[in-house]
C-alpha cells in the first residue's frame, strides 16, 4: 500500500457546547491545523450546529458537529487520530473515506412514533 497516497476523507467532529465560541473555533483550527500540518488540505466545512448527543458522553449532553472533506495521505491518519484523542475539546471524532466532496448536507427529519 501506497503510503504517500491522497485520499478523500469525511470527518465527523463532535466539539464540547461548554466552550465559549471562540475556544470553539480555537477547536475546530486545532483540527484543520493538524489535517494541514500532516500533508492534508481541508476541502470544505459544513457547521451543522449545536445538537443533543443521543447518550451522555463523558457527561457532555450536546455538542457542536462539523463534518470536514479533506485531502490526506493514508499514513497521516493514524497520527491525527492520536493528535484527537488528546484533544479535550473533542468528545467524539470519526473518519471515513469518501468518494467525493458533498456540497450540501441535508439531514431528514425523524419520523415521530404514535
Amino acid at each position: 500500500m501506497n503510503q504517500n497516497k491522497q485520499n478523500l476523507y469525511e470527518g465527523m467532529y463532535v466539539v464540547s457546547a461548554t466552550l465559549s465560541d471562540d475556544a470553539r473555533h480555537k477547536a475546530l483550527d486545532r483540527i484543520q491545523s493538524g489535517i494541514t500540518n500532516h500533508g492534508g488540505k481541508v476541502e470544505k466545512i459544513h457547521e451543522q450546529g449545536r445538537r443533543r448527543l443521543a447518550y451522555d458522553i463523558e457527561g457532555h449532553r450536546e455538542g457542536y458537529y462539523y463534518i470536514i472533506y479533506f485531502t490526506a495521505p493514508t499514513s497521516a491518519i493514524s497520527e491525527l487520530w492520536h493528535e484527537y484523542h488528546l484533544n479535550e475539546d473533542l468528545i467524539r471524532f470519526i473518519t471515513l473515506r469518501a468518494d467525493k466532496v458533498m456540497e450540501k448536507i441535508e439531514f431528514k427529519p425523524l419520523v415521530e412514533q404514535q
